[in-house]
């Protein structure tokens, strides 16, 4: 399934919880909506829940604290 068919549905969805449950069921499926990608991301593999919780690398990039 096309990232675009993927979105249409997701925006149906969407579309039809705000019309017929207000606003709050708009957050309530789009806070679902966003659960269920993270969990279907972890499941194919895409990430790891230690990405999530490991510190910083705080050596890569511009570190303007050091001195010259």
């Amino acid at each position: 399934m096309s990232m675009a068919v993927v979105g249409l549905i997701t925006g149906m969805a969407l579309g039809f919880a705000g019309y017929f449950g207000g606003f709050g069921a708009f957050l309530l499926v789009a806070a679902l909506g966003a659960v269920g990608f993270g969990a279907g991301r972890f499941l194919e593999g895409d990430f790891e829940l230690g990405d999530f919780f490991r510190p910083r690398d705080r050596s890569r990039g511009d570190d303007r604290r050091r001195t010259r």
